[in-house]
């Protein structure tokens, strides 16, 4: 039912609600939180192997799940290694509470590491004043994962990651996700904080700036989000493949004498030419997501594992989709084909965190031994 209602969320700019309803009664969003706390506790490798095939019907729908999925699967992460700062976040999560991200922002595109929103110490928590972007899930989420920066000690700021409950007060979240390019029924609309307070239950982690505030907490971020991110992609890559294979037997052509365009010698070297991208894509995002549940223990080489993978996954998907442009000709520009749709949703993987400039730079630094957080970049 999912791949069924995708168009008709997506013409009309809707959030996913039949979708989530039903995908949440299923057990969807218990997958990684553990059966401790009323879970199924699947590692990594076997969320993303759910992720991956839901995104194949439904690429928006994954997308926006994987918010959730991500924050438990972080959070089981770390209690499992004996960190219960997070337990909390499992115990919501096993009672049916929904967590969203809030940490796209405008002007930053190192996100999780520095923000434009600002953090202020008050008695008993933070108060958060910014403009958070990409809110995928705030429709129906009962908590936003979030972060700002506290400037306070201009010498050593610290950025606060915290999660703001649904029944706080003076915060409001903008419509501004009607007919964007792709991944519409997602509805990640934008969040206003204004001056926003957060109790001190709620603060999860004080870390210094830029990538030496890297820890467990922040690299299970990105291992999550971006593994997230990649299957999505990945999943609608396959969809796409499926769709141009059964399409071109049925193309014909009056100029050629054979009976399908399957014969064209062109039309089977793109075709060959997706395949051989997306043979590569799989096997790569399933050996970094296995190795992480299993808990290599490769340490800051992570960073340039996780962020290879996700960029990997998204770029190769796109060219498929791009490639598959070619082959559905005309055709493939009409709504009703079912591939203009996905050509747009496909667009969006190369945008998300982390963007292509910042994986390269990570990438290349990472491996030339340069300081990350050198300046100017």
């Amino acid at each position: 039912m999912c791949g069924e209602r995708a168009a008709h969320y997506d013409a009309n700019n809707l959030f996913f609600q039949e979708d989530f309803d039903e995908l949440k009664q299923a057990g969807y969003l218990l997958i990684a939180v553990p059966e401790e706390f009323g879970g199924y506790g699947m590692p990594m490798d076997e969320c993303e192997a759910l992720t991956r095939k839901l995104a194949y019907h439904a690429a928006p729908t994954a997308l926006a799940l994987n918010m959730h999925n991500y924050w438990a699967g972080l959070a089981a992460d770390l209690w499992r290694n004996g960190d219960t700062t997070m337990q909390w976040v499992l115990e919501e999560a096993g009672r049916g509470k929904v967590f969203a991200a809030g940490h796209g922002e405008s002007g930053n595109d190192i996100p999780v590491l520095y923000s434009t929103c600002r953090a202020e110490r008050v008695e008993g928590g933070y108060t958060f004043t910014g403009h958070k972007m990409f809110g995928s899930l705030t429709p129906v989420c009962d908590y936003l994962g979030l972060h700002g920066q506290d400037n306070s000690d201009p010498d050593n700021p610290i950025v606060v990651h915290a999660f703001l409950p649904r029944d706080s007060k003076n915060f409001e979240i903008r419509n501004t996700w009607d007919n964007v390019l792709g991944m519409r029924a997602t509805r990640s609309d934008d969040t206003l904080l204004n001056g926003t307070f957060i109790p001190d239950k709620y603060i999860v982690r004080k870390l210094p700036t830029g990538f030496k505030g890297i820890d467990g907490f922040i690299l299970g971020i990105f291992a999550w989000a971006l593994m997230g991110f990649g299957n999505v992609y990945y999943g609608l890559a396959q969809r796409v493949v499926d769709m141009v294979l059964e399409s071109v037997k049925k193309k014909k052509s009056v100029a050629l004498d054979r009976p399908s365009m399957a014969h064209l010698p062109g039309i089977q070297h793109d075709i060959a030419e997706m395949i051989l991208e997306l043979e590569g894509i799989g096997p790569h995002l399933d050996t970094i997501a296995r190795e992480w549940g299993e808990g290599k223990a490769y340490g800051a080489p992570w960073g340039v594992k996780i962020f290879a993978a996700k960029c990997h996954a998204v770029e190769g998907s796109w060219r498929i989709v791009d490639r598959a442009m070619d082959i559905m000709g005309g055709a493939g520009i009409l709504r009703k084909s079912g591939f203009e749709r996905l050509f747009r949703d496909a667009r969006l993987g190369r945008v998300h965190p982390s963007n292509s400039y910042i994986t390269r730079e990570v990438l290349a630094k990472g491996m030339l031994g340069l300081d990350l957080d050198y300046q100017p970049r």
